[in-house]
């Protein structure tokens, strides 16, 4: 069976090209120098996006944002305490930057929902994400029956309360099975469980 468009772009993405003055390196200078939410015309991955519920359409809008890249190194104290009490590394991060990336454009466009979002690349000091916002009051959204279940009052603020797919994956609900025993239907649920 022959490959559609959307899988030859796919597989394009997947080994991208980064090269000096590759296209994608030439994008990644100039969004350095945009603001932080910038609205897009078109998706740069039209795959993701169409797989992640994107259509070209009134009430969707694309949102590029950035969220600083890095570990989470603290500086060193000068206070003398025990080696492992200094809590300089091995500190993980309660959220990916890409949960970050999906709820401050939220709140920069209270008026959508985050549908989902998708990396477009990094640089040397962020994380670039696109995010796919849904007006939930739009009339071609309302009358759309696969996409009007967003306009249900369940759905406000969906982002969060980590209802989007980055926010399951780091809720941990995107595993079954053994060694995810704790965390359905939330880690604070199942600690309340034996009270």
């Amino acid at each position: 069976m022959p490959k559609s468009m959307y899988n030859h772009l796919a597989d394009e993405w997947k080994k991208h090209d980064t090269s000096f003055m590759s296209p994608q390196k030439l994008r990644l200078i100039q969004w350095r120098q945009e603001d932080n939410f910038t609205r897009v015309e078109r998706p740069v991955r039209i795959d993701r996006a169409r797989s992640l519920g994107y259509k070209a359409k009134q009430g969707y809008i694309v949102v590029r944002a950035h969220v600083r890249r890095g570990g989470l190194r603290k500086p060193k104290i000068k206070g003398g305490r025990k080696p492992s009490q200094k809590g300089i590394s091995k500190i993980t991060m309660g959220k990916s930057t890409q949960r970050i990336a999906e709820e401050r454009t939220a709140k920069r466009f209270p008026n959508m929902e985050v549908l989902n979002s998708y990396w477009v690349g990094a640089d040397g000091k962020y994380h670039y994400y696109e995010v796919i916002l849904v007006d939930p009051v739009h009339p071609v959204i309302m009358s759309d029956p696969k996409i009007n279940w967003i306009s249900s009052s369940s759905n406000t603020k969906r982002v969060l309360r980590g209802k989007t797919s980055a926010g399951q994956r780091g809720r941990g609900l995107h595993k079954k099975g053994k060694g995810t025993e704790k965390i359905r239907p939330s880690l604070r649920a199942n600690k309340n469980r034996g009270k």
